[in-house]
């Protein structure tokens, strides 16, 4: 007669290497999505000059909106100095708010780059004929904010 009391041993190893895995892959995400704060807040800053951003649900003076599409609904945002860059800050409702923010640019003609998202986040690099933006996606508290950092070419 065989004896198994040697499975459950190897399932308990098996089982922790999956779980460390999982922790080391969720690890890899959350430093990507603290990198691409990071990246925002620091684009924010050069793109406005140190301008404030504002929380009236409307569009920055100036803002492009013909030229880059803008998912969910506008929160605020700030405009640099002589429109050399915007800032807008939107609630995403939608089922898959990164990808479907990144659809709406590239179907505009942007070139994504830099690209990296998961259920609850995502953050990439969109290349137009005129502008760049920076888009972050991040989901706090059950609410998803979409970041739309733009400047000129």
């Amino acid at each position: 007669m065989v004896s198994l009391g040697g499975c459950a041993a190897a399932e308990n190893v098996v089982g922790g290497v999956v779980s460390e895995a999982q922790d080391q892959v969720g690890e890899a995400v959350d430093s990507a999505v603290e990198d691409a704060k990071a990246e925002a807040s620091k684009a924010i800053s050069e793109a406005l000059g140190g301008a404030e951003i504002t929380t009236d649900g409307k569009l920055p003076e100036g803002f492009p909106r013909e030229q880059v599409p803008i998912v969910g609904e506008v929160q605020g945002g700030g405009a640099g100095p002589d429109s050399s860059g915007w800032v807008v800050r939107t609630t995403i409702t939608y089922a898959a708010p990164f990808e479907s923010a990144a659809e709406d640019l590239q179907g505009s003609g942007y070139v994504a780059s830099a690209v990296d998202s998961d259920a609850d986040s995502g953050f990439g690099h969109f290349d137009g004929k005129k502008y760049s933006v920076l888009l972050t996606v991040e989901t706090t508290d059950g609410v998803v904010t979409g970041t739309y950092v733009v400047t000129k070419k």
